[in-house]
């Protein structure tokens, strides 16, 4: 069992440390699930996450809607990660893909949330593109008008879910104005005529991942999300939301890797004792203590500051986000070597957390474009 004293902590409300400990149930009984066919396991994980009520709190209830609790978000995909990267990819995408009908669709647009809620539809989000990852203002698939219409043309790759996912919601160049001022976003569903899955893309942590195609793809003004030229200003308040969870990912590879590291130098024996009593292997624990907690304040403090009702916390997530990936690798470098051979013994579970930490430092916003965010922040003032 995981250590869970940061509950304790004054970010949370009793609400939170209950769905805590219920999550962490479902979890134990519920995962890993079987990752040969990963396309399959996907959408076992998303039929089995919004069957069971877990998706509910990924995107808000079109009924009523509110706010997304980001405090929650974390927790749970802290929770699925320490048990299956795959189960905490499957939740993330339901909300990052869902994210901007959840914060700014219309009525008509959100009545997929529903499905996305209930697991009996996937979503994705289409950002990055062959020249443009980090760049977002770099990009170059058009949407042209036409009349009542838009004629989308270009691609999208890296896309999470591409290939599985019912819906995209996609980032597009509408001209409005130079730059990320020219950018508007767009609901499109799987089957729209002019659109493909170019190719297939293979990870070394494997998750369905695609560079999908638009050739004078046609859809109805009334796909666009927000107003023209709103889609940078759309994709930023999404990631503002989702960059701290992917924080709450990493804290909780690291901590299944510090879990496994005390389970090991407690009972393995070297030089007729066992590890714990080497200082070497203690100063090692306790590195990687101090930086699961540190992480963790990291991450509770950006969930909880946009809880609190702040407009954007741009700095706090990139900070959030930047801190628990680069250290959860570390984490977990020094957890494969405390393991030895064991540690890089494929199928077994550090050398899955050591495949599965890598893309969260690139992902959302690299670390690198991470520092320059922080840094324009505290140079505007904060």
């Amino acid at each position: 069992m995981s250590d869970k004293s940061f509950l304790a902590w004054p970010f949370f409300e009793d609400r939170h440390r209950v769905l805590a400990k219920d999550v962490e149930r479902w979890s134990a009984a519920n995962l890993p699930v079987a990752h040969g066919d990963v396309d399959a396991a996907c959408r076992e994980l998303v039929m089995k996450l919004g069957r069971d009520g877990w998706l509910d709190h990924s995107a808000i209830d079109p009924a009523s809607p509110g706010n997304l609790d980001v405090r929650t978000l974390c927790l749970i995909r802290e929770t699925l990660a320490r048990y299956d990267g795959l189960a905490d990819f499957a939740f993330a995408m339901q909300g990052l893909g869902a994210g901007a009908i959840s914060l700014f669709g219309t009525g008509e647009q959100r009545l997929w949330l529903r499905r996305t809620r209930a697991g009996k539809a996937i979503a994705a989000f289409a950002l990055s593109e062959p020249k443009s990852g980090s760049d977002v203002a770099n990009m170059e698939m058009t949407a042209t008008r036409d009349g009542d219409r838009y004629i989308l043309d270009g691609e999208k790759t890296w896309i999470s879910n591409g290939g599985i996912a019912d819906f995209y919601v996609v980032f597009a160049r509408t001209g409005e104005a130079p730059g990320a001022k020219g950018i508007s976003a767009f609901l499109v569903p799987a089957d729209l005529k002019g659109f493909s899955i170019a190719e297939r893309i293979d990870v070394i942590a494997p998750h369905p991942l695609a560079r999908i195609k638009f050739s004078n793809a046609r859809i109805p003004g009334s796909a666009m999300i927000g107003a023209p030229g709103d889609g940078f200003k759309i994709a930023m308040s999404v990631l503002d939301v989702f960059r701290s969870t992917v924080g709450a990912a990493a804290l909780g590879f690291a901590r299944r890797a510090l879990d496994e590291s005390l389970a090991r130098v407690r009972t393995r024996e070297l030089f007729g004792a066992p590890m714990s009593e080497l200082q070497m292997v203690q100063a090692q624990i306790a590195e990687m203590a101090v930086d699961v907690d540190a992480a963790a304040l990291l991450v509770y403090r950006a969930a909880w500051t946009k809880d609190m009702g702040v407009p954007r916390v741009t700095r706090e997530a990139a900070m959030a986000k930047l801190f628990a990936t680069d250290r959860a690798q570390d984490v977990i470098d020094k957890a494969v070597q405390l393991h030895g051979g064991d540690g890089v013994r494929q199928g077994r579970i550090m050398e899955r957390l050591y495949r599965e930490i890598r893309a969260l430092r690139i992902y959302e916003g690299a670390s690198e474009v991470q520092k320059v965010v922080i840094a324009r922040q505290m140079l505007a003032g904060g």
